[in-house]
């Protein structure tokens, strides 16, 4: 067991061990996507002693050839972005959040491991291949889960298949922000989902390929996480550590625009809602006159940035690429705001080492 000392407040902190990983707080930020969470704000968070989380969904969105050379410039991105990050945060872990659904995934990866990344997390799909693509690497690969029986499923898969196990889990609850691993009529009656039952039944599953593989696979809790008391919750329940995306986006480290920070800051409780993303995987974001208009009229898709696999521009009810460039812009009003359940909750404008501190605080 490793422990971080904060001499300053007489606090001792459990750390969390990825392998040969250690980040000195057992904080990992979330990846947020189109630009949310770039090397600005992983940096921060490595720097701070959690684990920085780059996305790479369209990183590269800002390159002068996005629209022209759109694969090319996010694998560009991606990798300058690794690099920056490592960089500005020399002793710290950045890792990056590849969505399975992707077009391109395996390049996405491939890319990142040459660029230094230290842990490649996966969501939005099975990633079946990814301990095939990092055989031969020292990076650190983590499936996001949501139920004991996907987690059963992917690590029986790279057991038998690779001959390879899990350096981390990521167990996504219902209140997470962005695509989500639920059905929405589970999502519409919140009630029907235990995920601290499901979260203890993951660790029964994970126990087993411990053995196996003679190592510490810690399992992290996602989803809704914002205060101290919610981290020390899951601590207690046997998590190695938590992933906290929204409580990030309002720090000034965030790569998003001041305008998209704002509307986690000025949101309200009911302006919270769930939404069905063209892909038809359910989400959670804040309700503005993108949502009003999508809703009551199909927009005219012009240009297909070919993200997702299973997009199709001719019956999509809107470009998921477009709307959530927008977002990171700062045209709010044209936008798709991904948020957590707790965004409304969000105040003001914190630092990084501010979120840190108040999200170590009962440890």
């Amino acid at each position: 067991m490793y422990l971080y000392i904060l001499y300053k407040e007489a606090i001792i902190i459990k750390s969390l061990q990825i392998g040969d990983l250690i980040a000195k707080v057992p904080i990992i930020q979330g990846g947020m996507g189109v630009g949310i969470s770039r090397s600005s704000l992983a940096s921060a968070v490595a720097r701070a002693g959690g684990v920085g989380v780059i996305s790479g969904v369209h990183v590269g969105y800002d390159e002068e050839d996005f629209e022209t050379n759109t694969l090319n410039a996010n694998l560009r991105a991606l990798k300058k972005h690794i690099i920056k990050a490592k960089e500005n945060a020399p002793k710290g872990i950045i890792g990056v959040n590849l969505m399975v659904a992707m077009n391109n995934y395996e390049q996405h990866v491939k890319e990142a491991i040459s660029a230094g990344v230290d842990l490649i997390i996966s969501g939005a799909g099975l990633p079946s291949k990814l301990p095939s693509l990092v055989k031969g690497s020292k990076v650190k690969i983590a499936p996001i889960i949501s139920t004991s029986k996907a987690c059963k499923v992917i690590l029986k898969m790279w057991d038998r298949k690779e001959k390879m196990t899990a350096d981390l889990i990521v167990v996504e609850g219902p209140n997470a922000g962005g695509h989500l691993g639920y059905h929405k009529e589970e999502l519409k009656n919140m009630d029907s989902i235990d995920y601290d039952k499901e979260f203890v039944e993951i660790l029964k599953v994970t126990k087993e390929y411990e053995e196996k593989y003679n190592k510490k696979i810690p399992v992290v809790a996602a989803g809704g996480i914002f205060t101290g008391e919610d981290v020390l919750k899951y601590i207690n329940l046997g998590a190695s550590g938590v992933q906290v995306g929204t409580k990030f986006v309002a720090t000034h480290e965030c790569d998003a625009s001041p305008e998209f920070k704002n509307t986690y800051i000025n949101s309200n409780k009911e302006d919270i809602n769930l939404v069905i993303s063209p892909v038809g995987m359910p989400g959670r974001a804040i309700h503005n006159k993108f949502i009003e208009k999508v809703s009551a009229n199909r927009p005219k898709i012009t240009k297909c940035y070919n993200c997702l696999i299973p997009c199709n521009p001719k019956d999509t009810p809107y470009c998921i690429s477009e709307a959530l460039i927008n977002a990171v812009k700062g045209d709010v009003d044209n936008a798709l705001l991904f948020c957590g359940s707790n965004a409304y909750k969000v105040d003001r404008l914190y630092s990084v080492d501010e979120v840190i501190s108040e999200l170590t605080c009962k440890l």
